[in-house]
């Protein structure tokens, strides 16, 4: 009987050293070569939020904030928090008089409006930055496309300043019909064609 007892080191080696090579790999990119130094892990890792939905999200607070839609219902809140903490039987009452409490909660309430309304403020501004480029790029454009048409009609003005005009044309023809009109003889046709 002891003689049929395997020893669990045995079944290890019986496994295809495929496998084992495979899991030495893994382990390999788990833990990293040895000849290799390792790199450094933060021990704690903050999470990555999307940027530009944050920014979209902090925008739409910031736009909140800036409403007279919030400045009423702040003062209704702060108003419901001061009467209910002076009127209200003392067992209730969760904020006496000095309003600690009240004070605490408008504080972080501000310390996570401004920084808000500020990253609100920056990408406003890179918006603006664009579009000023932009616009200043089309107005470059336009610059240059005004400049371009004013060649081509100083071109065209040149241009036609060269070309017969229709009251000039009028006037050669009435000369030379005129010229035509004090000769004493009209040569015959055959006679012009035989000089040609």
């Amino acid at each position: 009987m002891a003689g049929d007892r395997r020893d669990p080191r045995d079944h290890r080696d019986r496994r295809p050293r495929e496998a084992t090579a495979q899991r030495r790999a893994e382990r390999e990119d788990r833990i990293g070569r040895l000849d290799q130094p390792q790199r450094r892990r933060p021990r704690m890792t903050l999470p990555n939020p999307d940027s530009e939905a944050f920014g979209r999200l902090s925008e739409r607070i910031a736009r909140f904030l800036g409403t007279g839609r919030f400045l009423v219902w702040m003062t209704v809140l702060i108003l419901l928090w001061v009467v209910w903490n002076i009127a209200a039987p003392s067992s209730w009452r969760f904020d006496e008089y000095p309003f600690i409490f009240l004070t605490l909660v408008l504080s972080l309430q501000a310390s996570y409006a401004a920084p808000l309304i500020l990253l609100a403020q920056n990408r406003q501004d890179d918006r603006d930055k664009v579009n000023m480029e932009q616009d200043r790029a089309r107005g470059e454009r336009n610059v240059a496309d005004t400049e371009y048409l004013t060649r081509e009609v100083a071109a065209l003005r040149q241009a036609l300043g060269e070309v017969a005009t229709r009251d000039f044309l009028r006037s050669e023809l009435q000369a030379l019909l005129k010229e035509l009109d004090q000769r004493p003889y009209a040569e015959p046709l055959e006679e012009r064609a035989g000089r040609l």
